[in-house]
């Protein structure tokens, strides 16, 4: 029987460049797998036929929007997840969904080989090989990108010596990535840290600059799931798509950063995530006001690191998942309404609400009718200071200086 690949297929340059180089080089039998999530922009029917005019003997199309939004973005937006604290994992998060059904997909065509159009030295690479390793050990992985180091012009010539059907866009000046979550764009001349991005890159968020009237939106959360926007309930990815929508149309979600890769390798990216942006920042909001002190404090270390393993590409690590029950249970109470202004390039909470919410106005006002009593903070204060006290007589007695 002649060997099958599984390719994860996006329909760019990379991966059709993939499929053309299996095709010809192995001799085994390619089979392109085009997993939505959510991606947008072309019809997915069109890039599954390209797979085909590229070498594959079959390719298949999975829906996966509503499941990438359930069971990826919202644990991120519980976990207020941004990596470097800006960026809200667009590729990290995508990629152990794809791989999963990657996966799938093999165990279902018989294939004993699985591979990828990521390259060498970037985030996911690791991202995509990390998972299968922890899905299907069993699966050998072939990634010419990587193995061959084809530049961008390389994959290019390839694709047109062998006649391949590349997408237009493959011929841009940089590469893009994109889904649900949000849109990331780098190389070309965003290489060069100093240079600004122009206007045409971005596509999900209008120039922030330009007047218009600001919208304000309400999302309801129930035990920090997005449920309702201005009353009207929605599911997981029409919450995102909403958003998406409503803060993109206000310029809101633009991130141009310089972040560390896994390889500590530092690149320029450039981002749009207008519905992610939004909705992290009305759920941080609402845990202000829901989640007490001590628990607010550590949980913010917490949310650190779930960026940090997702972006690394640890998805599926047994730390990930017990910090997954950590979040439930800090998410317990976190239900209640956030009021945000979407207005030049920014998403602004205005209100906030929760019937399980620790806010207090009787203790909280420093006017007539304050629920505290002032009497107490004389003895708290004394107790309180007491080890800065003692040190510093302790400090005294010893010549010690304190500054």
């Amino acid at each position: 029987m002649t060997e099958r690949v599984v390719v994860a297929y996006s329909g760019g340059l990379d991966t059709s460049v993939t499929i053309g180089w299996l095709a010809e080089r192995t001799g085994a039998e390619v089979v392109a797998v085009v997993v939505d999530v959510g991606q947008g922009g072309e019809d997915l029917d069109v890039i599954r036929r390209r797979a085909v005019d590229c070498g594959a003997v079959a390719a298949e199309v999975v829906d996966a929007r509503d499941e990438f939004a359930a069971e990826y973005c919202l644990p991120a937006i519980r976990a207020n997840a941004g990596y470097l604290d800006r960026y809200p994992l667009v590729s990290a998060l995508s990629s152990p969904l794809v791989v999963k059904h990657l996966v799938a997909a093999a165990r279902a065509h018989g294939g004993t080989v699985v591979s990828h159009g990521r390259t060498g030295t970037g985030n996911d690479l690791a991202r995509f090989e990390v998972a299968l390793a922890a899905l299907a050990p069993d699966l050998t992985v072939v990634a010419p990108a990587r193995d061959v180091a084809w530049t961008r012009d390389q994959a290019v010539a390839f694709a047109e010596e062998k006649g391949l059907p590349i997408d237009t866009s493959a011929r841009a000046p940089y590469p893009i990535d994109q889904n649900l979550w949000g849109r990331a764009v780098e190389a070309g001349f965003l290489a060069d840290s100093w240079r600004g991005p122009v206007e045409e890159l971005y596509a999900h968020t209008a120039d922030p600059t330009l007047e218009r009237d600001a919208d304000e939106v309400v999302i309801t959360f129930d035990a920090g799931y997005p449920v309702a926007i201005d009353g009207e309930t929605v599911t997981p990815y029409q919450a995102i798509l909403e958003l998406n929508r409503r803060a993109g149309a206000q310029g809101v979600g633009r991130l141009d950063l310089v972040e560390d890769r896994l390889v500590g390798i530092k690149t320029r990216e450039v981002y749009e995530a207008p519905g992610a942006i939004t909705l992290i920042t009305a759920h941080q909001e609402l845990e202000a006001i829901t989640i007490e002190r001590d628990l607010a404090r550590f949980k913010r270390g917490v949310d650190q690191r779930w960026a940090e393993l997702v972006h690394d590409g640890l998805w599926f690590a047994p730390l990930r998942t017990a910090l997954d029950a950590f979040v439930d249970e800090t998410q317990r109470h976190v239900t209640g309404e956030v009021r945000v202004n979407l207005h030049g390039g920014r998403a602004t909470v205005t209100g906030r609400r929760s019937e399980a919410g620790r806010f207090d106005v009787g203790s909280a006002t420093y006017d007539t009718g304050d629920g505290v009593d002032q009497s107490f903070a004389k003895g708290f204060v004394q107790l309180w200071g007491l080890p800065s006290k003692l040190s510093a007589a302790r400090d005294a007695r010893l010549g010690g200086v304190r500054s």
